[in-house]
């Protein structure tokens, strides 16, 4: 199998691929995204690595746009409004990093990045800049659809119960349309909206199903595991890295003191707890 790195030249480095591992995307697309009108924007430098990507999504049916430095990325979103960004780390004119922060003043649409630069260091500039997630190169396609599939359901779909989680979740399933209150906020999931009192707390999507899913579940330690796969949809996929980095960033939105949280607290070695009482 092919992976998808710079020194890709031909769109024939799509051929033969194996579809997504059924346990992240198995169903059809329509199934996977209620209600996204998928028009992805892939911002990368690379011109052949930009065609192979842009030919792969549109052979599953997405509508693709792309730049390839970042202020045209910039313009390229103000005018398309796309549903989703596949952002490059290195780019001229603006670096990811920079274009990500700049979306994330005007959007909350699903940002992956996509980086040659798998340190911790690198990893975690480009999500406390905003990103949902981010995939290393060289990649194979399949992971890179899967992961596109998973942000896309996160932003349109209402979040999916927990089986057996203990209070606020049974085997029976969890509507999902009734608030949850944490501490002094409430989370309201039909409106995607969190507040405390009568503010908005501006959230990107991920953080607000990160909130939503430790909340309906007050008291109740969610490991690492359990979030990627309640919040990003990832059995396998995912790194833990990202659940701690998204939420030391919505600790730095909820907590009234984010380096003596009150509201989520960390079970080190295990996960995270909503607390059950309001403080």
């Amino acid at each position: 199998m092919r992976h998808f790195n710079r020194n890709t030249r031909d769109s024939s480095a799509l051929g033969g691929l194996a579809p997504p591992p059924a346990s992240l995307d198995s169903r059809p697309r329509a199934e996977d995204n209620p209600g996204v009108n998928e028009l992805l924007l892939i911002v990368e430098d690379d011109s052949s690595l930009r065609e192979v990507i842009r030919l792969g999504l549109e052979g599953e049916g997405f509508r693709v746009v792309a730049a390839e430095d970042g202020p045209s990325a910039l313009l390229t979103f103000a005018s398309e409004r796309p549903d989703l960004v596949l952002l490059d780390v290195m780019l001229p004119g603006l670096d990811g990093f920079a274009v990500c922060r700049e979306l994330r003043k005007v959007s909350l649409a699903p940002i992956i990045m996509l980086t040659a630069r798998a340190s911790t260091s690198d990893v975690v500039e480009g999500l406390e800049s905003g990103a949902d997630d981010y995939v290393t190169k060289p990649f194979e396609f399949p992971e890179l659809l899967a992961r596109v599939r998973s942000a896309l359901r996160r932003a349109s779909a209402v979040p999916a119960p927990i089986q057996g989680a203990g209070p606020g979740g049974s085997a029976n399933g969890i509507t999902g349309a009734e608030p949850v209150v944490l501490g002094p906020l409430t989370i309201d999931p039909a409106a995607f909206t969190v507040r405390r009192g009568p503010e908005e707390i501006p959230l990107t999507v991920t953080e607000f199903r990160l909130v939503y899913e430790l909340a309906r579940h007050p008291g109740v330690v969610l490991t690492r595991d359990q979030l990627l796969e309640l919040v990003w949809g990832y059995t396998y996929l995912g790194d833990s890295r990202l659940v701690d980095v998204h939420m030391q960033r919505l600790r730095a939105k909820i907590e009234t003191d984010p380096t003596h949280p009150l509201l989520v607290q960390t079970v080190r070695g295990v996960g995270y707890r909503a607390t059950r009482e309001a403080v």
